[in-house]
């Protein structure tokens, strides 16, 4: 920039101001004073408008940092949050570990526990009693085979006024039922109308048994012949010795249906110590005789279904009025029903019950089962 020309006032101009050429002089140095203060103020305005620029860049600036600075700490408030979340939840899952750790431990436990009872179980040798079998050449697809069978024994309740017959051909029964309606003479100018129906019985599907030894019972097998009483007497006498291993014995039954005898001692471990040893000489008939003597397995139920199934050679008879005895109206069904004519055959069962009683009808095997069985 321009220095300033220093300068006085005068109290008495310069003669040759008063002339034109001095005026003349003296306007051109104020002009070239003039101008440089113009550009003096004009680099003071650009010195300013550049400060104003810095100044501005600066606000710019700072305020951009100040945001930035914001969003980094809500940027690291909602990681610390997230971390924070993350943890609790893996400490939730470390919990959630922990217990299914000592929930698999308790099935653990229990499997080992039901391993040690099935072991002990196993170790156990047969408490079926003894059967003796003969093969008699008759053979079947191995594929039929089943696992359990068991007898039936169901009792079907009837109404009054109906009856119950059973044929020994299918064929037969499912034509009565085609007829429905069956008109029965019971003499002269005397008839009675009848319907056939199925018969329906709940059958069980699957059974599934749990079993354990009983620790306060046994069963004896491999008994004679002779009267119950005395035989139940001496095995009583028997097995209540301590000299024979045995104890007190609370019950003594005998099961008909296999001719062995169950013993419940009052102490536990008088069971356990007997069927350690299989065969025990007891007096028995003023002689002694070798008995058996095995675990008895309690059974409960855990699992069973039931079907509903219709029987192939029964049908039920209903609107039976109640007009002569029992016996004879029974008998001229049967005559009625074992007719051909009449869309009958063979009978192998009947039974009716009148109005006003109530009876219970037992179904069982049939008789091609247990010749099968045989």
């Amino acid at each position: 920039s321009n220095s300033c020309q220093e300068f006085s006032l005068v109290t008495d101009p310069d003669p040759s101001e008063k002339t034109l050429e001095g005026v003349k002089a003296l306007i051109s140095k104020h002009k070239k004073q003039y101008e440089a203060l113009l550009e003096d103020q004009k680099d003071l305005t650009s010195s300013r408008d550049e400060r104003r620029d810095l100044t501005t860049q600066f606000k710019e600036r700072t305020k951009k940092l100040t945001v930035d600075l914001e969003k980094d700490e809500s940027f690291y408030k909602d990681e610390i949050e997230n971390q924070k979340a993350t943890l609790d939840s893996l400490k939730e899952e470390e919990n959630n570990l922990m217990e299914e750790i000592k929930k698999i431990q308790a099935e653990i436990k229990e499997e080992d526990d039901q391993n040690v009872e099935l072991k002990e179980q196993a170790d156990v040798f047969c408490s079926i009693p003894e059967k003796k079998f003969v093969f008699k050449g008759l053979t079947k697809n191995a594929e039929d085979r089943q696992e359990f069978d068991m007898k039936s024994h169901i009792t079907y309740p009837m109404d009054g006024g109906t009856a119950l017959i059973t044929f020994e051909e299918e064929d037969v029964a499912s034509s009565i039922l085609k007829m429905k309606r069956h008109k029965v003479e019971l003499g002269v100018e005397c008839r009675i109308i009848v319907q056939a129906h199925p018969v329906h019985l709940m059958l069980p599907s699957l059974v599934e048994i749990d079993s354990e030894v009983c620790p306060r019972r046994i069963l004896v097998s491999n008994l004679p012949k002779m009267n119950t009483e005395i035989l139940l007497n001496k095995l009583e006498i028997h097995f209540s010795k301590t000299k024979n291993g045995g104890g007190e014995v609370d019950v003594c039954d005998y099961l008909p249906d296999s001719g062995t005898v169950v013993i419940v001692f009052i102490k536990e471990n008088v069971a356990k110590h007997l069927v350690e040893t299989e065969f025990h000489e007891v007096k028995l008939n003023q002689t002694k005789h070798k008995v058996r003597v095995t675990p008895f397995l309690n059974g409960k139920i855990t699992n069973l279904q039931t079907k509903m199934s219709m029987c192939p050679r029964t049908v039920l008879l209903t609107g039976i009025p109640d007009i002569m005895e029992q016996e004879t109206l029974q008998d001229l069904l049967e005559i009625h029903f074992q007719k051909y004519g009449n869309g009958g055959g063979e009978i192998e069962a009947i039974l009716y019950n009148p109005l006003g009683q109530n009876l219970l009808a037992l179904f069982g095997n049939t008789l091609e089962e247990e010749r099968d069985e045989e």
